[in-house]
């Protein structure tokens, strides 16, 4: 017998003990199913009444327009380099004239075609996309200022020839203050023509983050989809990324970046078995790098195709889920025109429950130039103010390692704003 109640009244007790539990846990899973849950997507395979089970098909998948038919000795074809024979004084000196303004081969740009075609991917054939949870819709934001003509075109043309027209809500060309006459009246007009393509300008130039934040506010897709403007993309870049994001809304995808070469745009081509990826890092000074993936990630990848977790992103090219990216607080808008806005970016992710990840199996290409071909308000000092601001904003007890004895700019009231 039990010193503090009889053996009667113990079992009572146990059996009123749980039925009440039984009730908790009823009343916890009503409730729960009617609560709004962290992301409104579909769990993968589930059919529903808006959701069918299966795998996309091809012809859900057809891009917004086909490419035309292409001359495989036509200058750049199928990724080759530019190669110019017997160039005339005159083709010299617009070479020479078109790299000095861009810092890449404008000549050679202008040569290939605006619709070329890069070949097939050959690593991810058997890729297939589930319709549950269903691929989100995008728009494709690229901010540009005195691009070139060719270099612009071509990254707009290489979209609607390989994004799936069922995803491709709109592409957004944001114009920060262009004072090339063929960017203005000429590129309204001809966009028009593309339908699904408009352009937004700046009355006065803002930089890179004001520009993008405008495009964002404009943009209609689900998903935000953010290039440069001087890239190619290659067949099946954009599903991979979507797919990544219905199935985890709080992570900000990027794709593999190839590199264009910026003297001849050539496309290094991705290769079936890499020996190794790259991933984004940084140092203390706050610039960003690469580096080899290490060990323990190869590891927890079951995959070539798996994500690749990443400290840091170049932060030209990549994907976030619209309302997450409003969730975090998009982009510090009090970065000045360029510089330190992707490792801010990439902070605010992982300090929001976000996380980034390289999506190997979509591949864009990028001009990588040197230098920029643009100036600056006040030249570098933009740069270290902005790198100022993220180390006040976002290092909390560890921006004394940033700080430098030969580190001039101090943080002024903007730069605490934030912190506030």
């Amino acid at each position: 017998m039990n010193i503090f109640f009889p053996r009667r009244t113990f079992l009572k007790r146990v059996a009123i003990s749980c039925f009440l539990v039984l009730l908790v846990v009823i009343y916890y899973n009503i409730n729960y199913t009617a609560l709004p849950q962290p992301s409104s997507l579909p769990v993968a395979g589930v059919a529903g009444p808006s959701c069918p089970l299966g795998f996309y098909t091809k012809e859900e998948l057809e891009p917004h327009l086909q490419r035309p038919p292409q001359d495989p000795r036509a200058p750049g074809a199928n990724g080759k380099p530019f190669v110019s024979h017997g160039m005339t004084l005159k083709e010299h000196y617009e070479k020479l004239h078109g790299f000095n303004k861009n810092q890449f081969n404008q000549f050679a740009s202008d040569h290939i075609s605006l619709h070329r075609d890069l070949g097939k991917d050959t690593r991810c054939l058997e890729q297939k996309f589930w319709h549950c949870p269903g691929l989100p819709t995008t728009s494709v934001i690229i901010v540009f200022h005195n691009e070139a003509w060719s270099a612009l075109l071509r990254t707009v043309y290489s979209i609607l020839h390989t994004a799936p027209a069922a995803l491709l809500t709109e592409i957004l060309l944001v114009d920060d203050a262009s004072t090339d006459d063929h960017l203005k009246t000429r590129l309204d007009e001809y966009v028009k023509q593309l339908k699904i393509v408009r352009v937004l300008r700046q009355s006065e130039r803002k930089g890179l983050v004001a520009a993008r934040l405008l495009g964002a506010r404009s943009a209609q897709g689900q998903v935000l989809t953010f290039l440069d403007s001087h890239c190619e993309c290659f067949p099946g870049w954009l599903e991979p990324l979507l797919a990544r994001i219905a199935e985890q809304p709080t992570t900000v995808v990027s794709p593999k970046i190839a590199i264009i070469d910026k003297d001849n745009l050539k496309f290094r081509k991705p290769v079936p078995k890499p020996q190794h990826y790259m991933r984004g890092n940084f140092k203390w000074k706050l610039t960003f790098g690469w580096e080899a993936v290490p060990n323990e990630e190869k590891k927890r990848r079951k995959n070539e195709t798996y994500p690749i977790r990443t400290p840091t992103f170049a932060g030209g090219l990549f994907s976030v889920s619209k309302s997450y990216f409003e969730h975090i607080g998009t982009y510090d808008d009090q970065m000045e025109f360029w510089g330190g806005e992707n490792l801010e970016m990439s902070f605010r992710v992982w300090q929001c429950g976000g996380q980034l990840e390289i999506i190997p199996c979509s591949v864009v290409g990028h001009i990588f130039r040197k230098q920029s071909p643009h100036t600056f308000p006040n030249g570098s000092s933009i740069v270290t103010r902005n790198l100022v601001r993220l180390a006040e904003v976002w290092l909390d007890d560890y921006k004394w390692v940033f700080y430098r004895p030969d580190k001039k700019v101090k943080c002024n009231n903007r730069c605490g704003a934030q912190v506030r």
